[in-house]
Formats: structure tokens, C-alpha cells, sequence
């Protein structure tokens, strides 16, 4: 059986085509989600498998539930099309670190699994402010200039005035969190899409609940929980190296490679195209 690639995407796209190219194998269909945001699409070729940017592009604002809205039509375009073995929800700046066959082998072998990742800290205070909290200009986390620090400085003292008034939303759910980038299969993707209008409602002025909303689904409904593939090891949990430094996230560089080449996870990031020698270097082993 087929993957699904869905991929966002919103700004370099040179090396958004280094993806498709690393990924380009009859095996694939790539569907490419670019933020509406962005005015003239990219041009992307392929020669093996089938591509789509799709119709429906959302105004993808950081934090916001608009993210959920861009996974969601990503997630509609594939399963309308196909029924995919599994569904690799990736963006633009990911890179395999595997080659096809060996991420193929790899599913084949465990198919079935769900590859969500979980964060193992505590992360309640984090899931309190991120989702039991209502944050006013939800499609503002980030900015610049005088109405920018007014809405952030009108939603803190919000949040401030939830805090000592004890309001909490969403008292029965049970949130947990991980990475947004997972590997589901058809089962679990047509799972969320039946699930769609009630989470856009509970996640409407929440933040960052794109690393909540898979991993709260599948963990409370009892056939996708058991079949987890690990619920220890958040990076293991979605065979992803991602280059977490602290709270950042910075770009990988040549001194990077040894542990990328080393990794066994099938997919890193983040990369740019700047690193022309690293991405080079790191498709040509994967060949």
C-alpha cells in the first residue's frame, strides 16, 4: 500500500523541492498545504509519484487553531483520494534521513502502530495556560508594532484575571502533549476528520494546540492507545530527530550531520537551504 507525504509549507522552497525530490517514489502521493499567505505558489517537480498542492490553503497564524484547520485539509485531500497505508504529516523544512525502501520496510513491519509522540515532563502548568485559558487575538501570538503589544499585553492581563477568579475551560478533558509531526494510519486519519467541527471548537483561542490535539485524541480512544508504537520516548514515539536547543529550534549545520547520519529515526528537523553542503551531503547517503 501507498503513503501520504502531507506537508507544510509557507517559505523556502528550494528546499521544500530537496523534500519532494528525497521523496519522489511511485510508493508516495505528496500533498503540499502552502500558507495562503504566500502569493505565488511554488513549482515543484516530481517523476515517480504524484504531487498536489492543494486547493484549500489556510492563513496559517503561529499558535493559533488556524494550524489545526491547514492538518485537517491536508488530512481531507488524502483520504478523499486514497486509503493510505500510513499518513506522515511533515513540513517544509523536514528532510528523510532513511532511504524509501528502508522507511517502507520499517512500516510494513509495524503496520497498524500509530507513531504520536508524548512528552514525558510535566507539562501540566503548560496545558493549563495553553488550553484551560482563553487567549483573546488567537491569531496574534506573534508580532510587531503598537496594536501588536496592545492585544499582548490585553491577553495576558486576561489570562491574569482567569488565574485569580479560578476559570478553567475544558474541566473533563484530559490533555496531552507532544510533537505535532506524526505518522497515523487511514484508521486514525478518518478518525479525526469525524472529529474535526468539535475540535476547532474546543481548541478556538487556545495556544500551541497543534502539539495537543493528536496526541489527547488517539490517547482517549481505547484502539488507538494500544496502538501507540511508544509512549516512553517522545522523539522514538515518531522516529523524528527534531533540533530542539532549549526553547529554539535552529536551523541544522554541517557539524550537525554525524548525528543525523547516525540517527535512527526516519525523519529530521529542522533544515534550510542555506546548508547547501549538509543537504547535500545528507540525500546523497540516502540514494
Amino acid at each position: 500500500m501507498k503513503h501520504a507525504y502531507l506537508i507544510l509549507a509557507h517559505v523556502d522552497f528550494e528546499l521544500l523541492q530537496c523534500l519532494v525530490s528525497a521523496l519522489d517514489d511511485e510508493r508516495n502521493d505528496l500533498y503540499v498545504h502552502v500558507d495562503k499567505k504566500v502569493k505565488e505558489l511554488p513549482s515543484l517537480t516530481v517523476h515517480k509519484c504524484r504531487l498536489y498542492l492543494i486547493d484549500e490553503r489556510i492563513d496559517v497564524r503561529w499558535g493559533s487553531v488556524r494550524m489545526l484547520e491547514a492538518e485537517f485539509a491536508l488530512l481531507r485531500a488524502a483520504t478523499s483520494r486514497d486509503s493510505y497505508q500510513y499518513y506522515h504529516l511533515i513540513s517544509g523544512a523536514d528532510l528523510p534521513l532513511k532511504s524509501q525502501d528502508e522507511i517502507h520496510a520499517f512500516f510494513s513491519a509495524h503496520q497498524g502502530q500509530e507513531f504520536i509522540g508524548y512528552s514525558q515532563y510535566d507539562y501540566s502548568k503548560e496545558v493549563m495556560r495553553k488550553v484551560h485559558r482563553y487567549h483573546l487575538f488567537d491569531d496574534h501570538f506573534k508580532g510587531k508594532g503598537l496594536s501588536f503589544f496592545l492585544m499582548k499585553a490585553t491577553r495576558y492581563l486576561f489570562i491574569k484575571i482567569q488565574e485569580l477568579v479560578g476559570w478553567k475551560r475544558h474541566r473533563n478533558i484530559e490533555f496531552k502533549k507532544g510533537t505535532q509531526w506524526v505518522s497515523i494510519t487511514h484508521q486514525l486519519a478518518l478518525f479525526l476528520l469525524s472529529k474535526e467541527r468539535e475540535t476547532l471548537k474546543t481548541y478556538q483561542g487556545t495556544f500551541c494546540c497543534d502539539e495537543i490535539m493528536v496526541q489527547t485524541w488517539a490517547w482517549h480512544e481505547p484502539r488507538f492507545r494500544v496502538a501507540i508504537f511508544d509512549v516512553h520516548n517522545e522523539a522514538h514515539g515518531c522516529m523524528r530527530h527534531i533540533n530542539w536547543r532549549g526553547n529554539q529550534l535552529p536551523d541544522f549545520t554541517m557539524q550537525d550531520l554525524p548525528a543525523l547520519q547516525s540517527s535512527t529515526a526516519l525523519w529530521a528537523r529542522k533544515f534550510s537551504s542555506k546548508e547547501h553542503e549538509l543537504v547535500a551531503t545528507l540525500l546523497d547517503g540516502i540514494k
